[in-house]
């Protein structure tokens, strides 16, 4: 699942604070669910070196692990993995395809 309101400046690991809401409506799928486990994701588009985006990407992900983790998930139900710029879903010529690029994406480990 694409979360598709997460967002971060540019070359930045912080959370934007419009990204809370996104963030509790998976705090409450997890509460909901108390035996799934989730892999966080990050991705960017191909601007940059890929080993910073690799780094921003693992950055990234790591801090929706830790708003998780600070609104009471628990650790052993939270994995992270930066992709950098692999695995695009659209193009990275125009845009608005790098903007579809930079995502973070949840998925279901175990349920």
């Amino acid at each position: 699942v694409i979360l598709k309101n997460v967002f971060f400046d540019t070359k930045k690991t912080n959370l934007k604070p419009e990204s809370i809401s996104e963030l509790d409506n998976v705090v409450r799928l997890m509460n909901e669910n108390p035996n799934m486990k989730v892999r966080i994701s990050g991705f960017t588009d191909n601007v940059g070196t890929p080993a910073d985006n690799l780094k921003l990407s693992t950055g990234r992900a790591l801090s929706v692990v830790n708003y998780l983790l600070y609104k009471g998930v628990r650790k052993d139900r939270l994995s992270y993995k930066g992709f950098g710029e692999t695995n695009p879903i659209a193009t990275n010529d125009t845009e608005q395809g790098r903007a579809l690029n930079r995502r973070t994406e949840l998925s279901v480990v175990s349920n």
